[in-house]
């Protein structure tokens, strides 16, 4: 990160509203200084939202339920991911069937993968989203059968992590960036915290 960037971040400590372990490490990798204070928030939404707005709902959410950690010049960040197939939004899975079903359901299309950003302070608010396109190519039952037993995706959206071996194995195209699509579209984080 450019030092110019980090001394005028330094100003503005960071809060991560998350308590995803890839987020941190996405924030971490791209040179940023945060702490981590979370809140337990319902994900649930209005009915009517596209797959576009869900994300953004939550991560606004689960951004102002965090308000009260910010203090006088402190950046808080929230996000959440979601995955969506035309209309058809899949979120964590339930259990393992649910796994299942989501995987069979996205095996061997196109989706999206979509994250809600919320960037708050105590006296202004900046959402946005970031959009990936992923192609994951077929996978048979043994294939399936191995990577929710091995890998237990409950708490990834979609049920399954572009880092893990569906990933490396089974994701054959992306349109749009990787680390959008492990949870947090640092490209648009980085930009927007420049003009925040």
């Amino acid at each position: 990160m450019p030092k110019s960037l980090k001394k005028q971040l330094a100003a503005y400590p960071l809060i991560l509203a998350s308590k995803s372990p890839r987020r941190s490490q996405l924030l971490t990798e791209a040179g940023f200084t945060f702490k981590v204070k979370t809140k337990d928030v319902k994900e649930d939404y209005p009915t009517h939202l596209s797959p576009k707005e869900v994300p953004l709902f939550l991560a606004e959410k689960k951004a102002f339920a965090c308000q009260e950690f910010l203090k006088k010049k402190q950046i808080l960040i929230a996000a959440d991911t979601i995955v969506a197939k035309g209309k058809n939004i899949y979120e964590k899975p339930r259990d393992k069937a649910d796994a299942f079903r989501i995987l069979k359901k996205l095996s061997g299309k196109w989706h999206q993968v979509i994250t809600g950003v919320c960037l708050l302070s105590k006296k202004k608010k900046l959402s946005f989203i970031g959009v990936s396109k992923v192609k994951l190519e077929p996978l048979s039952k043994a294939e399936m059968k191995y990577y929710v037993e091995e890998f237990q995706p409950y708490d990834k959206a979609g049920a399954y992590a572009i880092q893990e071996w569906i990933g490396l194995c089974k994701i054959s195209k992306i349109e749009g960036t990787y680390s959008n699509i492990m949870g947090l579209p640092v490209d648009l984080v980085y930009k927007h915290l420049k003009k925040f």
